[in-house]
């Protein structure tokens, strides 16, 4: 009998929903196994290792949360090494995973009508060490920084109040780049694939799947085994980043294709890196390396 493990984070912002539309539905999972992973208040990599040991081939994965619920799912698939199938439903405050496999409902994860595919993540190396997989973004600078916000204990009580969540998200990201924008030079000394950029560069950011902080349009990378986007821009500015996201949002982020970035730093620096509302703080960091993994995740995709 095929098993099921439902991963969700009992102290995400729509928890309520969670538990109302999937952990009580148990009716649903007739004919399966059920199991149930809640995410730890530890580590990001404590819950990946967790998960993995006690994952099985032709397990399914159905991630209920968001992005970051979604990237341990995903991380913790890859390091077990099992033949595993991951299905992600939106319940966060972006849910870009969700909006790249166009999975929406209880439904869409069991349905037959879905198509399984191989998608193909990002992985980070900072120094030559590996740090995390990525299925959809990375960004690395001032808006990995921001992110630092939803670990209020006021920012979360507040996003814990209703499914309109995302705006709130905004909002508060707003307040933060207009207090921040001008504080200090994000990434300096870069190098990008031996090209030294501008001074005031603020922002590097790669781009694997259909959206990144849910407005801004990608594309079908994902489903691809090399190739990537990626951007490199001064988004302390702020007409600069009106220009990206009014693009970004009407259009598709205005990035590159890439094969790999190589991020070099002529002088050892403090860097922040985000990868889907995950983030780490690494210091003297001289070089960080993104590039495709070269093994895929089995996930169910929704033809639209």
């Amino acid at each position: 009998m095929k098993r099921i493990f439902l991963v969700y984070n009992p102290n995400s912002s729509q928890y309520r929903r969670v538990k109302t539309d999937i952990l009580e539905k148990t009716d649903e999972f007739k004919g399966y196994v059920l199991g149930k992973y809640a995410i730890k208040k530890t580590s990001f990599e404590k819950n990946v290792a967790e998960l993995s040991k006690i994952l099985e081939n032709d397990d399914l994965i159905i991630s209920a949360g968001g992005d970051a619920t979604a990237a341990i799912a995903a991380n913790a698939i890859l390091k077990s090494k099992k033949d595993v199938t991951l299905s992600v439903l939106p319940y966060g405050n972006f849910n870009d995973l969700a909006r790249t496999l166009n999975t929406k409902t209880l439904s869409d994860a069991l349905s037959n009508t879905t198509k399984t595919k191989k998608l193909y993540p990002l992985s980070v190396y900072v120094d030559g060490k590996f740090w995390r997989h990525a299925t959809c973004y990375v960004t690395i600078g001032m808006t990995g920084e921001a992110v630092e916000i939803f670990d209020d204990e006021k920012i979360r009580k507040t996003l814990q109040k209703g499914h309109k969540s995302s705006w709130r998200s905004y909002r508060d990201l707003a307040m933060w780049y207009f207090k921040n924008r001008h504080s200090k030079i994000f990434l300096p000394n870069l190098i990008l694939n031996g090209k030294k950029q501008p001074k005031k560069t603020s922002d590097y950011a790669a781009v694997n799947g259909r959206s990144m902080c849910r407005v801004m349009r990608g594309g079908d990378d994902f489903l691809y085994p090399k190739r990537f986007m990626s951007l490199t821009g001064t988004l302390a500015n702020l007409f600069h980043l009106t220009i990206l996201m009014t693009k970004s949002i009407i259009k598709k982020v205005p990035a590159e294709k890439t094969n790999g970035d190589l991020l070099e730093f002529t002088v050892p620096t403090t860097i922040e890196i985000q990868a889907e509302g995950e983030y780490k703080v690494f210091e003297n960091v001289q070089k960080i390396e993104i590039k495709k993994d070269s093994d895929p995740i089995k996930v169910i995709l929704k033809e639209k």
